[in-house]
C-alpha cells in the first residue's frame, strides 16, 4: 500500500506521475540531479529531494541515492517512469528488499523480459509468433545456423534496446566480422557481449499491444499501436489503432498476450511489441513499463494507465473488465525533441517564448515553460502532442492544426519535421513501414 510517492524520474513522464498521484491523494517526492531543480513537477511535488549531480549515473542512475531519498523522505513506493531504471531488475530488486513498493511488475519478470534471449524463450513456449533465429546466444556453427535462418539476417545484442547493438548482414562473406562488431558494441553500451541472429524481414510495421495486468490476475488488452515511423529505430509518431490489421489476426494477438501475461504472473503496464508483415506478427521484445506513447491508448480507451498503475501497486483489484474497455475513435502523438530538424543535433538551452497548442481534442504533454533551460544531459524529448478524432483523417488534420499553432523559441526543435511529416501522402494513406523515414533520407542524399 502506498501512501506516500517517490518520483524517479525526471520531465513529462515525471509531471504526469504526479498528477496522477495527486488525483488519487497520494504525497508525492520528486527526486531531481542538480541539472533539474527548476522542472516543474520539482516546483509542484510536496517534497523534494536532490539525489546527485548532473551526470545520470550518479543520480537518476544512481540506485543507492535513490533508496536513500526514499529512507529520508519516508516514502514507500516508488514510480520509475520511462527510461532510466524503469527496467532494471536490479533495482526493482533493491527496492522490494528494502521493503518499500515498486510501480511495476516482479523485478524476475523485469530480469527475465529484459534479455532477449529469455524473452524470445518465453515467448515462444507461451505461444506467441517470434522471427525465425537462433534459439540462443550465438557460439558455434554460426554460418550453418544463418543459412538455415536464410539471409538477410540482423545480428541483435540481447541486452540491447533503442536501436542500438543491432546490425543487418545480407551475405556470408559479412558474417562473421559483423558478429564481431556487434559483440564489441553490445559490450561497450550494456556491460554483455552476448548477440544472437534472426531472419530481417524486408518491410515489416512496428505494432505493439498494450496490456494491463493486477496483483489478483486479472489480465485486460488494451488495443493495439502503430509506432512504424521510426528514424533510427527512435519513434518519431505513434497513433492507435494500427491500420488494415486483420480482425481475426488482431483479436488472436491479443489473445495470445493476454495468455503470456498470465504464464508471467505479470503486474502493472506492459506493452509487447511485434514486426507485423503479410498478416503474420512477431514478438520482438515485451517493454515491463510504462511507455512514451501511452497517451494515444489512453485516449481512445478513455483510460489513465498511470493512475491505474498506481491503483495496482496499492493492491487494488481492477474494477474495468475486458468487455468494457472500446476502442473510440483514433489518435496520433508526435513526439517533440530539442533538436534541428535536419542534422538531428540535440539543441538545449534557455526557452524564450513557448505556445502550446488546445482546443478539442488535443492534449499537451510537457514539462517547458517560459524560462525553463533545457538542460544538457539527458534524452531531448521535451514535449508530446495527442490529438484525438472520430476517425483517423479527422485526428490528423487536427494535429496538423496543433504543431501549426505551437510554438519554442530559444532553442531548435524538430517541429518542422512534424509538420511535413503530418502532411506527407504516405503517412495520410497510413500503413508504412519502419524503413520509411531512412528510404526517404537515403532519397535526399
Amino acid at each position: 500500500m502506498i501512501n506516500k510517492l517517490l518520483i524517479a524520474n525526471r520531465g513529462e513522464i515525471a509531471l504526469r506521475i504526479l498528477r496522477a498521484a495527486r488525483e488519487l491523494k497520494i504525497p508525492t517526492v520528486a527526486a531531481y540531479s542538480e541539472a533539474d531543480k527548476d522542472l516543474m513537477h520539482v516546483k509542484m511535488a510536496d517534497e523534494s529531494i536532490c539525489i546527485g549531480p548532473p551526470d545520470s549515473s550518479l543520480s537518476y542512475l544512481n540506485i543507492p541515492a535513490i533508496i536513500s531519498a526514499m529512507e529520508l523522505s519516508g516514502a514507500d513506493g516508488v514510480h520509475p517512469g520511462y527510461g532510466f531504471l524503469s527496467e532494471n531488475a536490479d533495482f526493482a530488486e533493491k527496492v522490494e528488499k528494502s521493503g518499500f513498493d515498486f510501480v511495476g511488475p516482479p523485478a524476475s519478470v523485469i530480469r527475465m523480459m529484459g534479455n532477449k534471449i529469455s524473452a524470445k524463450d518465453f515467448a515462444l513456449k507461451a505461444g506467441l509468433p517470434i522471427v525465425p533465429g537462433s534459439s540462443g546466444p550465438i557460439e558455434e556453427d554460426t554460418h550453418k545456423k544463418a543459412e538455415e535462418i536464410g539471409y538477410p539476417i540482423i545480428i541483435k545484442a540481447a541486452s540491447g534496446g533503442g536501436g542500438r547493438g543491432m546490425r543487418i548482414v545480407h551475405s556470408k562473406e559479412e558474417l562473421e566480422s559483423s558478429i564481431e562488431l556487434t559483440q564489441q558494441e553490445s559490450a561497450i553500451a550494456f556491460g554483455d557481449s552476448t548477440v544472437y541472429m534472426e531472419k530481417f524481414l524486408e518491410n515489416p510495421r512496428h505494432i505493439e499491444v498494450q496490456v494491463l495486468a493486477d496483483r489478483q490476475g486479472n489480465v485486460l488488452h488494451l488495443g493495439d499501436r502503430d509506432c512504424s515511423l521510426q528514424r533510427r529505430h527512435q519513434k518519431v509518431i505513434e497513433e492507435a489503432p494500427a491500420l488494415g490489421i486483420d480482425e481475426d489476426k488482431r483479436q488472436e494477438i491479443y489473445g495470445q498476450c493476454i495468455d503470456a501475461c498470465k504464464q508471467l504472473n505479470y503486474v502493472s503496464a506492459g506493452t509487447f511489441e511485434f514486426l507485423y508483415e503479410n498478416n503474420n506478427f512477431y514478438f520482438i521484445e515485451m517493454n515491463t513499463r510504462i511507455q512514451v506513447e501511452h497517451p494515444v491508448t489512453e485516449s481512445v480507451t478513455g483510460l489513465d494507465l498511470v493512475k491505474l498503475q498506481l491503483r495496482i501497486a496499492r493492491d487494488e483489484e481492477l474494477k474495468v473488465k475486458q468487455e468494457d474497455i472500446v476502442m473510440k475513435g483514433h489518435a496520433i502523438e508526435c513526439r517533440i525533441n530539442a533538436e534541428n530538424s535536419e542534422t538531428f543535433i540535440p539543441s538545449p538551452g534557455k526557452i524564450i517564448e513557448y505556445h502550446a497548442p488546445g482546443g478539442i481534442g488535443v492534449r499537451m504533454d510537457s514539462h517547458l515553460y517560459k524560462d525553463y533551460v533545457v538542460p544538457p544531459y539527458y534524452d531531448s524529448l521535451i514535449a508530446k502532442v495527442i490529438c484525438r478524432a472520430n476517425d483517423r483523417e479527422d485526428a490528423r488534420a487536427r494535429l496538423e492544426r496543433a504543431l501549426d499553432e505551437m510554438y519554442v523559441l530559444g532553442i531548435d526543435t524538430n517541429l518542422d519535421m512534424h509538420r511535413q511529416l503530418v502532411n506527407d501522402p504516405n503517412f495520410i494513406k497510413g500503413g508504412i513501414s519502419i524503413n520509411y523515414l531512412e528510404n526517404i533520407s537515403k532519397d535526399k542524399q
